[in-house]
């Protein structure tokens, strides 16, 4: 499967691919695990917000934001991670880690990043460095657990 990462400040994402991500997050977040929540949140077109998205052809696979840590009390903000379910299992997740840390760290160097992360995914989060910050909590009905990576 031949991805393209595209990595884009909120100013340079164009209307398709903002479409395209709001579509992906509406499939996932709010169609497939039923929660229903405001998904635009003022967020993704505020201070200094990055959209990492993995393309497939014209296909958008996997996505996650940045939100910058002026904004965020010091710590960069990764958030609304999606893998598309056509593109699961394929081991898109642990390329979009791997970039996402690269870019934070070309972007934000050594700075702290959060996350909050499913709590069934804190092994997952784990190998990437991430350690539990604080107590598993609900959100939409889905136990979470913030994590840190310093």
């Amino acid at each position: 499967m031949t991805i393209e990462w595209v990595c884009k400040h909120h100013t340079d994402v164009g209307k398709e691919q903002l479409y395209a991500i709001l579509g992906l997050r509406q499939e996932v977040f709010v169609v497939e695990q039923k929660c229903l929540y405001q998904d635009i949140d003022g967020q993704d077109l505020a201070g200094d917000t990055y959209h990492l998205m993995a393309w497939k052809e014209d296909e958008l696979v996997a996505y996650l934001r940045l939100l910058d840590p002026e904004s965020q009390g010091g710590d960069v903000v990764v958030g609304r991670v999606i893998v598309a379910a056509s593109a699961r299992g394929t081991g898109l997740g642990h390329q979009m880690m791997e970039e996402t840390l690269e870019r934070i760290e070309e972007i934000w160097p050594e700075t702290p990043v959060f996350l909050s992360a499913q709590a069934h995914l804190q092994a997952y989060y784990g190998r990437y460095g991430f350690v539990v910050a604080g107590e598993e909590y609900l959100e939409d009905d889905i136990p979470h657990i913030g994590m840190r990576r310093a």
